[in-house]
């Protein structure tokens, strides 16, 4: 049975620019609409770049409208200025971009272009941390609610948003209009975080501060916010891109405490795993690679799903095809057919014999001979990050900036196995234990892969635990399985990445919007009625007095060495100042033993001078964080 997904392509989905045909190679991707927009956010772009180095801030108000002014109608001076600013990365450049929308002149604007969506305006608030926490300071956060706070007391079911930013820019307030059209339609309580960002705070400390707020949230019952305590709170979590890898990595850290994972900490009690979970163009996979696997093309040309990824899938194919333009197109027909692939008759990872390239020489001589036309097929797929990387919103430049920063400069996760870091590496055990969980994307979006990929592994994980409950007997075997009770995409045609961030200037957004509320609405909906999958979840920890018998539950990471590479990553407690600190050895003394004799037993320490791939890791965070290119001077230690 296939996604329950719909692919709606507007009438204009393939015009160029407003202006009409445009030499842009990328402008006849999107469509009219979008182009429209994205036509505005780089004149934005380049006229507030332009402008920041101005020191009152006054005039660098001014001067960034007028230069953004200019830029409009210098369509291509903007293109060539933004261009050189991508090449050149630093985290000032990227704040500057993407707080602009709070700036007082394009403030007055967004709510100029705004419906009327609620009559209360957004409230400041503190989250405080659970006593167990290894953190001390509260999180900011900011509650959209349409209605007195008095009301809040008659509700018990909450959407906790974790906003998008590149790990290191963009508050709440910057996703106003999106926040505000859920409170106003669904009437629900939406909490959206105010998280530390990056360099000043890397990784995992934004996401320790995720998941406290929602450790919060259940063990005060929605106290901390206004909720009258009587009743658990129904959850539902939200993110949009960076944001979505925080909701992914909280739900992970839920699951993970909840099992018997070696990370869970002794006498742990389970947290309970949120209603559903809402992803709107998630970064879920922080390697950066230029082929896609065959397990990911294997997820994405499922059957079941080869509609909803059909364009995904065909954008593929055309990145052979626009290399060879006399090579004829399969149809749509043809390149779905699995007969239609046309397998070399030896293997690829090793040299043919003589007699092997004499018999393929011989098959593809007849071929030609026949006069009959036959597809050229490649079983190459280039990752969409590489298809798209020219995209006018979301360059790989960007993307290695943002990881970098996210990571920071002592950290060394290991990319191939931290699936708090990329979700998209979660074990199936843990996935199959997930929410019901919606995602919303482009199909030009250049993180596109990390939302029908991430798919396509909850779905194989829901169906894989359904067949062995059904083996031994935990279902009857009339049961039959419905993905659709577990995992929703919507890949939406002609479009690119951060839609719902400029809704102003793009109002076909509004639809998709109000789209994520029903989602939310269909997920407490289908709660209340019953309707709820087969999957068992962890106990609420409603027994527990206020969290007694929590214990410290963070991530930790290794920050001093590359000999604990080999180990995965902990979770770590953290000094005020946001830096990792040392876990505690009370309790844990003999653990910690194990782990520092093991280390010293595999490795050999480095000094700091000759510990080269630290060295790099400071350069590379320092030229974004402009602090120089070489040396270590004027980096923390």
């Amino acid at each position: 049975m296939a996604l329950r997904s719909s692919v709606t392509s507007p009438s204009d989905s393939q015009s160029a620019s407003p202006l009409g045909k445009s030499p842009e190679p990328l402008a006849n991707l999107y469509s009219r609409a979008y182009f429209r927009a994205t036509w505005i956010t780089t004149a934005l772009d380049a006229g507030f770049w332009t402008a920041m180095k101005i020191r009152r801030k006054w005039l660098r108000d001014i001067a960034s409208i007028v230069f953004t002014a200019h830029y409009l109608i210098a369509a291509e001076q903007a293109d060539e200025k933004v261009r050189k600013v991508r090449g050149t990365l630093t985290v000032e450049h990227l704040r500057v971009s993407w707080n602009k929308t709070t700036t007082p002149y394009l403030s007055v604007l967004s709510r100029l272009l705004r419906p009327k969506l609620t009559r209360y305006p957004p409230r400041a608030v503190r989250i405080p941390r659970p006593a167990e926490s290894s953190y001390k300071e509260p999180v900011n956060a900011w509650l959209y609610f349409d209605g007195p706070l008095s009301a809040l007391k008659n509700h018990t079911k909450i959407v906790l948003d974790f906003p998008g930013g590149g790990y290191v820019a963009m508050t709440p307030r910057h996703h106003d209009d999106k926040l505000l059209a859920w409170a106003g339609k669904t009437g629900l309580p939406v909490l959206s975080l105010d998280y530390r960002k990056a360099p000043e705070y890397p990784y995992p400390y934004a996401l320790n501060e995720c998941y406290d707020v929602y450790h919060t949230l259940v063990v005060t019952q929605g106290r901390c916010i206004g909720l009258s305590g009587r009743a658990a709170p129904r959850i539902v979590l939200t993110g949009d891109s960076a944001g979505g890898n925080f909701a992914t990595g909280v739900v992970l850290m839920i699951l993970q405490s909840a099992g018997n994972d070696p990370q869970r900490w002794q006498g742990q009690v389970s947290l309970p795993v949120p209603e559903g979970l809402v992803l709107i163009y998630p970064s879920l996979d922080m390697n950066i690679g230029n082929w896609m696997t065959d397990d990911q093309m294997a997820l994405i040309k499922d059957q079941r799903t080869r509609k909803t990824n059909r364009n995904v899938l065909r954008r593929k194919s055309d990145d052979y095809y626009r290399l060879t333009p006399q090579t004829p197109h399969p149809s749509d027909d043809e390149a779905e057919d699995p007969a239609n692939v046309e397998e070399t008759p030896f293997s690829p990872l090793k040299s043919p014999t003589k007699e092997e390239a004499a018999a393929t020489v011989a098959h593809h001589t007849a071929s030609l001979a026949s006069g009959k036309p036959r597809q050229l097929k490649t079983r190459l797929a280039v990752s969409s990050m590489i298809s798209y990387f020219n995209d006018r919103i979301l360059t790989p430049e960007m993307m290695r900036a943002m990881i970098i920063l996210y990571v920071g400069p002592h950290n060394r996760p290991d990319f191939s196995t931290d699936y708090l870091l990329s979700p998209l590496l979660a074990p199936e055990a843990l996935l199959a234990d997930f929410p019901k969980t919606f995602l919303l994307t482009g199909e030009r979006d250049p993180l596109v892969d990390d939302t029908v990929v991430f798919a396509g592994r909850l779905r194989q994980a829901k169906h894989n635990q359904f067949i062995q409950r059904k083996e031994i007997g935990l279902l009857g075997r009339k049961d039959d399985f419905d993905e659709r009770d577990h995992v929703e995409v919507k890949l939406i045609p002609a479009i690119s990445h951060g839609f719902l961030q400029f809704v102003g200037i793009f109002p076909e957004a509004w639809e998709h919007v109000f789209r994520c509320a029903a989602w939310v609405e269909e997920v407490f909906e289908s709660f209340e009625s019953g309707e709820t999958p087969y999957t068992t979840r962890p106990p609420s920890p409603n027994s527990q007095s206020k969290g007694e018998g929590f214990q410290r539950h963070h991530r930790r990471i290794p920050t001093e060495s590359s000999g604990d590479e080999d180990n995965p990553l902990m979770m770590s407690s953290a000094t005020e100042n946001g830096h990792p600190s040392r876990p505690s050895r009370r309790g844990r003394g003999k653990r910690v033993r194990h782990q520092e004799n093991r280390r010293n037993r595999s490795m050999v320490s480095l000094v700091p001078g000759d510990d080269l791939m630290g060295r790099r890791m400071r350069g590379l965070t320092g030229s974004l964080m402009g602090v120089g290119s070489t040396g270590d001077e004027g980096l923390p230690p």
